[in-house]
């Protein structure tokens, strides 16, 4: 961007694990990279389940991009108050230049689910009750989200087709609040868009 910087914002899950393993060797000025993560479950630091971690032993261990501008969500601290260091952190970084997600099974995305409303005038969100576990954890809301050049939704897998098909006919899943200045590039398997979406129009 104009400020000599990459902003991107990493998404949980095992579809961009696998974008975040080819990452790695991909030629580029790593030291322009800032780290930024979409959402984070309350877990200490070291879990295994940790988004950072996940991002970590998969591609961010592997690049030279600098300590001080990977920037995980301090998730250790609970909810709300990592949701505010959080925000503090991230306004400094908006607009980012591409915010990566995925969905889940039943339309979420980060970890702003279904059925759940947050306040519209927050960056980033405390998640006290999630349907999956663990239930706490903080989430970039959908403003913020939406605060970017480029956004890319990847998805994968024969479970996720009823929620494609659902965010394809207007149903209010988080995914659908969400936009960004270029719009949203979309990238699918065969199987989560068999018999919604030509197959033509899926990556394989």
């Amino acid at each position: 961007d104009m400020r000599g910087r990459f902003n991107i914002v990493l998404a949980g899950g095992t579809t961009p694990e696998q974008v975040y393993h080819k990452l790695k060797a991909c030629s580029t000025d790593w030291t322009r990279w800032f780290i930024w993560f979409g959402d984070e479950r309350c877990l200490p630091v070291d879990h295994p389940d940790r988004n950072s971690l996940m991002a970590q032993h998969a591609w961010l261990a592997h690049v030279p991009i600098p300590a001080e501008q990977i920037f995980p969500i301090p998730a250790e601290l609970g909810p709300q108050q990592a949701a505010d260091a959080y925000e503090a952190l991230i306004t400094s970084a908006r607009p980012f230049d591409l915010v990566l997600l995925g969905i889940g099974e039943d339309g979420h995305t980060a970890s702003l689910f279904p059925k759940q409303r947050h306040p519209d005038d927050r960056l980033v969100v405390p998640v006290f009750n999630a349907p999956k576990p663990p239930p706490e954890r903080v989430s970039l809301s959908a403003a913020a989200l939406s605060d970017t050049r480029e956004m890319c939704v990847l998805v994968t897998g024969e479970v996720k087709r009823e929620a494609v098909q659902q965010w394809r006919q207007g149903v209010d899943l988080p995914v659908a609040r969400l936009s960004s200045a270029t719009g949203i590039d979309v990238l699918l398997d065969a199987a989560a868009c068999e018999g919604i979406i030509p197959a033509d129009d899926c990556q394989r």
